[in-house]
């Protein structure tokens, strides 16, 4: 039987990934549950995890996956790699993992110089990759902190020149500017879309905007 505060932390986790469609850091926890030490929430999840209500994969990021609701039914809502922001949910061994660019950072806040790194590889577990052509970037800037993404996150990017209305993209503007976004396709414009309120939507001719890659994965270094 989970105590009163297992139980809300549990309820809180299985809110943020339905929500959000990644597993929530310590400190969204914290915040969350108006905790003051992330001490007190590491108890928590070892708790969870002991009676058999969550699984956590340590030493990687956002790795917690639910096992059971808090009346021990089965819980089967666990984000896929398929998701706009992916969680790594299991253990990949060494034949798993695969290796894609990471090509340096990316703004969620004010465009940054567009993406020319390529000497940097980085390993990344090959459920999270499909079959198409892969990089990964690093999040610099709080504008997309409403979908789950974060200052220092890494964010995993499948190559595209298209993208549907709702998709989070790295979008190049006008050739020499790189961010990510949410992308609103409209009449005779392209609007990116942040996810904090603090930021505004900017609005782009056609030809001003090249998709890159839509986003399939997120890690976290906790």
């Amino acid at each position: 039987m989970l105590t009163r505060k297992q139980r809300d932390i549990l309820t809180l986790l299985i809110k943020h990934m339905e929500e959000h469609g990644v597993a929530p850091s310590f400190d969204e926890l914290c915040d969350a549950a108006g905790l003051k030490s992330k001490s007190g929430i590491h108890r928590l999840m070892s708790g969870l995890e002991e009676r058999g209500y969550i699984a956590r994969l340590h030493n990687r990021a956002r790795a917690v996956s639910v096992l059971r609701h808090a009346d021990g039914s089965p819980y089967t809502g666990n984000p896929q790699p398929s998701a706009s922001a992916t969680s790594i949910t299991h253990p990949a061994t060494h034949d798993d993992v695969v290796e894609v660019p990471l090509l340096g950072k990316i703004a969620a806040g004010s465009p940054i110089a567009a993406l020319s790194d390529h000497s940097n590889l980085m390993p990344v577990p090959q459920h999270m990759i499909g079959r198409g052509e892969y990089f990964a970037l690093t999040i610099e800037g709080d504008s997309m902190i409403d979908a789950g993404i974060l200052d220092g996150d890494t964010v995993l990017i499948e190559r595209s020149d298209t993208a549907q209305t709702g998709d989070i993209v790295v979008a190049l503007i006008d050739h020499e500017e790189a961010t990510l976004k949410r992308l609103r396709r409209k009449t005779h414009s392209i609007a990116l879309e942040p996810a904090n309120a603090r930021y505004e939507t900017r609005i782009f001719g056609p030809d001003q905007v090249k998709i890159q890659g839509k986003l399939k994965g997120l890690i976290r270094q906790y």
